[in-house]
């Protein structure tokens, strides 16, 4: 039976409007499709129409749909640089270096014609509003990737509650819209963080992008679908848009961008972009990249052996690799599809993550 994204949606900002908890209700989007009983839903569904932004010929179900998405973060916060102790210069110069390359990705997407999602940190909001801003004003989508990249897994849901809360707060206060979407730090949404799943519903999120279908030392739920789907958590569930995987030998490969982007051959991504459009309904997947992946020049962190080769191989070449994607696909930003999804009224699978 299909569940509509517009229910879950509705409920969640009504409960929290009410009951005065969560991410301030922000004039210059909310009164617009709260004042004549509108769902936030319905306001973004009426935007996308009106920026007819959806391609006809890549509609889930009937072809593909490929979203684009950037993890806005200065380089030191990846997940294999934590614990170590940074010198105050190399973190400032990894912030320097952030605008620059998030805006050479910028130049990019306007020079193909081409609409993205970043998840930013909300501490970038704060840091260098100018830069979500005009990510903003260039019609990208921002959602939320936490206050300051702590996984999930550091956290009690009373915690991710704030962090989720105060990220979500200080981006709607940069751009004056809602902010819909989520991803965790490292895809830290896993079986036992899966009451993470409720606290997003709780705050009004329309869609989650943390879940990856693979088996992986620092992240994944190795059977969760691969295609969107309801995930469920303790009680509420939210539609969720998992990172794009190459089914082989009945395990599913991660091949949505990242180290795998840059260290395994183009063709694999794109032969695992080629199998969801034939096998997966809906045919969506989604790519994910970090701006720091395109500073082939940006000073090194002190990693071990092994996680300098995974974080740095291939950075020579991501900028042509992506160069070359942008000028051979059409991409859409997620929270189009999330909302193309429910207007279709897709027949989404449910998943409990914790099971």
């Amino acid at each position: 039976m299909h569940t509509p994204l517009k229910s879950i949606l509705t409920h969640s900002f009504n409960s929290d409007k009410a009951e005065g908890d969560g991410a301030p209700v922000h004039e210059a989007y909310l009164d617009r499709s709260l004042a004549h009983g509108e769902s936030v839903l319905d306001v973004l569904d009426s935007e996308i129409d009106s920026q007819d932004v959806w391609d006809d010929r890549q509609r889930p179900g009937s072809g593909s749909q490929v979203i684009l998405s950037f993890d806005v973060e200065e380089h030191f916060r990846i997940e294999a640089a934590a614990g170590l102790k940074l010198a105050p210069g190399l973190k400032a110069a990894c912030r320097e270096r952030l605008a620059p390359s998030t805006r050479w990705i910028l130049d990019q997407l306007e020079a193909h014609d081409q609409k993205a999602t970043f998840f930013i940190l909300g501490q970038i909001a704060q840091l260098d509003p100018t830069l979500v801003r005009d990510i903003h004003e260039a019609g990208h989508e921002v959602a939320s990737h936490g206050w300051d990249h702590r996984r999930v897994l550091e956290l009690n849901p009373a915690s991710f509650r704030e962090d989720v809360r105060k990220s979500k707060d200080a981006l709607e206060q940069v751009i004056g819209e809602a902010v819909v979407g989520y991803r965790a730090p490292t895809f830290s949404i896993v079986r036992r963080t899966d009451w993470a799943l409720d606290v997003l519903a709780e705050l009004g999120m329309l869609y989650d992008s943390s879940i990856y279908p693979v088996r992986h030392d620092r992240y994944g739920v190795p059977r969760a679908p691969r295609s969107p789907f309801l995930a469920r958590g303790r009680e509420r569930q939210i539609l969720e848009l998992p990172p794009a995987t190459l089914r082989l030998g009945g395990v599913n490969a991660p091949i949505g961008g990242g180290g795998y982007f840059r260290l395994l051959p183009l063709f694999l991504m794109e032969w695992g972009l080629a199998q969801i459009r034939r096998d997966v309904r809906p045919a969506v997947a989604m790519l994910y990249f970090h701006p720091w992946e395109f500073d082939p020049g940006q000073p090194r962190l002190p990693l071990q052996r092994a996680s300098r080769f995974r974080t740095y191989v291939g950075i020579s070449r991501s900028q042509a690799r992506l160069v070359s994607l942008l000028s051979r696909y059409r991409f859409a930003r997620a929270v189009d599809v999330a909302c193309r999804l429910d207007r279709q009224k897709y027949e989404l699978s449910g998943y409990s993550v914790a099971e």
